[in-house]
């Protein structure tokens, strides 16, 4: 009887230990990885966060926005981001895509009424609108166009401003990233770092 509470005791306590122990591991690794975050990379260990001119939080250059008003009319002096099918529209807490398949009628026609739109308001073909001004990523957050999305929308964005076309043209080339390790996916925009710049512009 004795022997068989020793056991336990022992049992116990050796568990105690290893529970204790890896507690301990645990707790030092994260306290690691959260130093080693801060130190080495602040910016991306806290939400790539941005900042307007007077030091306030305006967004994450993770994650995208919607440049419209309150009726959900492009703002003339944005670029305009892609749809997005997150909440009410880029709500990280509604991350998502619509789960439509492209034989789906009602994305079908919500794709062209948007192409027709976007072709309308940028003073171009239907045939020149890119794909990713007429459907949502993946995400529901992309804060990414591409190149080509981009390139139509420089005029109007010009114009509203009171810019030149090449003020408005290099402020897009210096917020497009290339390829990842110069092979990897496509270029992309990103459409709310380019409207911060142009805000801090004019």
């Amino acid at each position: 009887m004795k022997n068989a509470l020793a056991l336990r005791m022992r049992t116990c306590w050796a568990g105690f230990k290893a529970v204790v122990v890896f507690t301990a591991i645990a707790i030092a690794y994260t306290l690691l990885m959260v130093g080693i975050g801060q130190l080495g990379f602040p910016s991306q260990a806290n939400g790539s966060m941005l900042t307007n001119g007077e030091g306030e939080v305006v967004g994450s250059s993770l994650i995208g926005q919607s440049f419209t008003d309150a009726n959900g009319r492009a703002l003339p002096q944005y670029f305009q981001s892609r749809p997005s099918a997150a909440g009410d529209g880029y709500d990280a807490s509604a991350s998502g895509a619509t789960n439509k398949g492209h034989q789906d009628e009602e994305l079908i026609s919500s794709v062209e009424e948007r192409r027709a739109a976007i072709a309308e308001r940028e003073g171009v073909d239907v045939d020149d609108v890119p794909a990713d001004a007429v459907t949502a990523s993946a995400s529901g957050l992309d804060p990414h166009i591409s190149p080509e999305y981009a390139a139509i929308q420089v005029e109007r964005v010009a114009e509203a401003r009171g810019l030149s076309v090449d003020q408005v043209e290099e402020l897009v080339r210096l917020n497009t990233t290339g390829r990842g390790l110069g092979f990897i996916g496509e270029p992309v925009v990103n459409v709310v770092t380019l409207n911060l710049a142009l805000d801090e512009l004019a």
